[in-house]
């Protein structure tokens, strides 16, 4: 093997590994970031930003301070790799540099995001509709933010570029779907955190009480549109996988099925237990492999040629 085709060769795998790691970076930032929420650590910093407390490096920090200076950390050191990886993709193929533009561009806007709930005091026991919002914009920009890194590293190995076809149709609806189900998961975990319930028939009474807080009478929503939107997208991927004798599709397709089960169970059990911590923070690792295995399925369906219904017949 020719010395220059053997390092063309190993570059590549390095940047296969740096892409892979800054997107298990990323999902470890988003589960920390949960966890800043569950324990109301997200004013641990005050009103300061990018500085904690008025500070570098806070000196003496109390427990709140501590988890919140390490999610700003670890979201710093993210950044970092997301700036590195968009440099060394610029010597590698068109969609690979794109995949990696887009991957900067909503990393910075994350940040941003973060820092506007941090300035504007969306934090902790705030309870408005700003907070509601701004925590589903949040958490679109989030999903779409690990698509970006993860096309980065499928496009790194090998894979074909996506073009247009008419199960793009299909394929966007449950896009949009993973998105509605990610926003309203979000904001009903900010509603289990802000309004604890004792009981679960408390917390049914809370749901269905006409005075209650919107953030409570959300709650009941979101797990029957995730039942809902759950089944269309599982439907959606079997047909396709159905129409296509791909094995990167089948194997995506029953991946995403496997793992939708599953987060329907982690939701059961979140919704049963009271929406413990350790629950939530599974519940939204799941859902971000969710939206991933979404991602690499809709990848693989588009890159391939189009089967029509009655080659798969036959």
């Amino acid at each position: 093997m020719p010395r220059g085709t053997k390092y063309a060769r190993v570059t590549e795998r390095r940047f296969q590994q740096l892409a892979l790691a800054l997107l298990v970076a990323t999902v470890a930032v988003i589960v920390w970031g949960a966890f800043v929420r569950v324990t109301g650590s997200g004013a641990g910093c005050a009103d300061h930003w990018p500085l904690c407390n008025g500070e570098l490096i806070p000196r003496a920090p109390k427990v709140q301070t501590l988890i919140e200076f390490t999610h700003r950390v670890t979201s710093g050191l993210a950044g970092l790799l997301t700036v590195v990886v968009f440099v060394y993709a610029r010597k590698r193929s068109q969609p690979v540099r794109r995949a990696a533009l887009a991957g900067l561009i909503l990393m910075i806007l994350e940040g941003a995001i973060g820092a506007l709930l941090v300035k504007r005091g969306l934090v902790v026991k705030d309870a408005s509709a700003e907070r509601a919002f701004v925590v589903g914009l949040h958490l679109c920009n989030t999903f779409l933010l690990l698509a970006a890194q993860v096309l980065t590293l499928h496009f790194a190995r090998g894979g074909a570029i996506p073009r247009w076809q008419p199960r793009a149709l299909a394929l966007g609806a449950c896009t949009l779907i993973a998105l509605c189900l990610g926003a309203t998961g979000a904001i009903t975990g900010l509603g289990d955190t802000l309004f604890p319930a004792a009981s679960l028939q408390e917390g049914f009474a809370q749901d269905l009480s006409p005075g209650a807080h919107f953030l409570i009478r959300l709650r009941i929503w979101h797990p029957a549109l995730a039942v809902l939107g759950g089944a269309v997208i599982v439907y959606v991927a079997q047909y396709l996988r159905g129409l296509s004798d791909s094995e990167g599709v089948a194997r995506w397709a029953w991946t995403l099925t496997a793992l939708y089960v599953l987060q329907l169970a982690v939701g059961a059990s979140n919704l049963y237990f009271l929406a413990p911590a350790p629950i939530q923070l599974a519940h939204l690792f799941l859902a971000d492999l969710v939206w991933l295995s979404l991602v690499m399925l809709s990848a693989h369906c588009l890159a391939e040629r189009q089967v029509s219904l009655a080659s798969a017949a036959s």
